[in-house]
């Protein structure tokens, strides 16, 4: 199913994966009795509409982490579920401003499709005060005959969480864990937390076989947590690559290995993480105001 804002893909009889105009992604569960949204891409054109098309069940949204490719819908559904750390991050001008949605989703995205329509800020619903309902480590999402479980790893940003089905044995990771982890800016956690927070998503390593994350149609094996807990390592120890990259927003910031075929990282394995090196160990965490543009 498509218009032009959206498309779908069939995952399994209960999960449809909807692709934004960016190439942002997230999923539609269904249960016997309701449905959840993970994660609302940038909130260009009506999800909440196109959602209505795809299922009859009472819907609730709920949010990996608090970024604008992330949360867009949650302007146009009025309520999310979120982790309470990332509350104040979706709130921001970078991550909630029309404009800013408006021009991820305009722009050329290697992971986009072709555009059917050239958006404009009409399309664009405004921020206002949102319901936001706190998400914990352990929460669970009974939708009838499908559980969905909340596993907390900051990193990316310090609220970001993952969605486990334990009966399907996937996770819907959004950016917790990719081959472009951004972990370098005002809302991440430090690499020595990141590591952390990666040692204990290993804990739930044996209830899932792949990741589904926000960017890239591509199942990723779980073995990408081992791949990250390495680079993290690396990072520290400073025996990884540290190549100089532009950074989202401007200035640089580093990768543990150069980029290789299909974006992966050329040292092998599925995990890349992008970093500062004033961020590497324990530190106290910053108010959140603001930040750069992301697009990733």
């Amino acid at each position: 199913m498509q218009n032009k804002f959206f498309s779908t893909d069939k995952l399994s009889d209960r999960v449809t994966r909807i692709h934004g105009m960016g190439g942002e992604l997230c999923y539609l569960i269904e249960g016997d009795e309701r449905a959840l949204l993970i994660d609302g891409l940038t909130g260009v054109g009506s999800l909440k509409a196109f959602v209505r098309e795809l299922t009859e069940l009472p819907v609730v949204m709920a949010a990996t982490h608090g970024h604008m490719d992330h949360v867009g819908a949650a302007w146009e559904i009025g309520e999310v579920f979120i982790h309470p750390d990332d509350i104040a991050l979706m709130y921001t001008p970078t991550h909630s401003a029309p404009e800013g949605r408006l021009g991820f989703a305009s722009a050329p995205s290697p992971m986009g499709g072709e555009k059917r329509t050239k958006p404009v800020l009409s399309d664009v619903p405004a921020p206002h005060p949102v319901k936001t309902y706190p998400i914990y480590e352990g929460d669970i999402f009974d939708l009838g005959g499908v559980e969905i479980e909340v596993v907390s790893v900051p990193g990316h940003t310090q609220g970001t969480v993952v969605f486990l089905d334990r009966a399907a044995r996937v996770v819907y990771s959004g950016d917790a864990c990719n081959a472009n982890t951004l972990v370098y800016m005002p809302c991440s956690t430090t690499i020595e937390e990141y590591k952390e927070s990666l040692l204990h998503f290993k804990s739930y390593q044996k209830d899932f076989d792949v990741m589904y994350g926000g960017h890239g149609a591509v199942a990723i094996p779980n073995t990408i947590i081992d791949d990250a807990i390495a680079m993290c390592e690396r990072i520290l120890a400073g025996t990884d690559e540290a190549v100089e990259t532009p950074a989202i927003g401007g200035g640089t910031a580093l990768l543990g290995s150069a980029r290789g075929e299909n974006y992966l990282p050329a040292c092998g394995g599925f995990a890349n993480i992008m970093y500062r090196k004033e961020m590497l160990h324990k530190r106290p965490h910053p108010v959140i105001k603001d930040e750069p543009n992301l697009h990733r």
